[in-house]
């Protein structure tokens, strides 16, 4: 099925674009003084991205930029997104939901290591002086679309018009449509505990089965908690866009988790039933054995918004 038509000046960035086998993710908070330099990178993203692309237009190169809420004002000034707000950290009974610093995104993705490495070494060239490194990973595909758990991940993701309905904001915020809410997360992963269960426990932890990928009815699942009914009797949803991350010398294996969704309600929702738990249930098993150790949100403004705004200076 064919997606809406978006006028030109609402044009979305590659969010809705197929996973690919690599991908870098770059988080950054931006110095006082360095907004101009911020807002020229933001503004050029698209013109870079076509220029470290053009010789390899197989490589499906893009990226997503996000602006996180204490950086909004500082760039853009008013209006600002009207869901848009600091990640909201979370204290379960036994795990906890980090918040951590970051003001802006980068989600690049690429068929090819070497274009993702490349452009995301311009943009944190550009960015020097200007912005400061959170958080920096390098991920990739793992088999088929796996997990380092084992396990096939993003199986229930919307596609066609049902993922444009479900990720780009529409009238209910008109300054904004064509952009989106990005959530996201680093987990670190216990694989050695993990690895001592039975495959049989594991998939009660995930409700699927791990070979075939068929959803299990398991009570309290990881598949069950983060399934969210709406009011109206239909499933919220969101699109993932997690990938694997290891540096096994390290020992480091996890999963790079982000949500892109229309309305961040949702992905927060999730988050409290995993975190938190709702009654009868308890938190999501899966974080017995996968620690969040980072937590940002950002709004992903559309591409025409990002082109329109080079050198603009927030009002005093």
């Amino acid at each position: 099925m064919a997606l809406p038509v978006v006028p030109e000046d609402v044009l979305p960035q590659p969010m809705l674009s197929p996973l690919t086998p690599a991908a870098v993710f770059l988080v950054v908070t931006v110095a006082p003084g360095g907004e101009p330099t911020a807002r020229g990178v933001l503004a050029g993203l698209a013109g870079l991205e076509r220029s470290v692309g053009f010789s390899s237009p197989d490589g499906a190169l893009g990226c997503v930029a996000g602006v996180g809420a204490a950086a909004w004002d500082r760039l853009f000034g008013a209006p600002r997104p009207a869901a848009l707000h600091p990640f909201r950290e979370l204290d379960g009974p036994r795990h906890r939901a980090v918040s951590t610093p970051g003001d802006l995104l980068f989600h690049i993705r690429a068929t090819r290591v070497d274009l993702c490495l490349a452009l995301a070494a311009e943009i944190m060239r550009q960015l020097r002086g200007a912005a400061t490194l959170e958080d920096e990973v390098q991920a990739f595909a793992y088999f088929d679309s796996r997990n380092l758990l084992g396990f096939v991940d993003g199986t229930e993701n919307p596609v066609g018009r049902l993922a444009a309905e479900t990720v780009l904001v529409g009238d209910e915020d008109p300054a904004f449509r064509g952009g989106s809410y990005a959530l996201v997360q680093k987990y670190l992963h216990d694989v050695d505990s993990w690895e001592a269960l039975a495959v049989e426990a594991q998939e009660k932890v995930i409700g699927r089965t791990k070979l075939t990928n068929l959803e299990l009815d398991v009570a309290g699942s990881h598949v069950d908690v983060n399934t969210l009914i709406g009011p109206d009797g239909t499933q919220q949803r969101i699109l993932r866009a997690a990938m694997p991350f290891g540096r096994p010398g390290r020992g480091e294996f996890g999963t790079y988790f982000i949500a892109y969704a229309r309305d961040p309600e949702i992905p927060e929702a999730m988050l409290r039933r995993m975190f938190i738990g709702e009654p009868p249930a308890g938190h999501d098993p899966i974080l017995d054995y996968s620690r969040a150790v980072t937590g940002t949100m950002f709004f992903v403004p559309s591409a025409g918004f990002l082109r329109a705004f080079p050198t603009r200076r927030p009002p005093n």
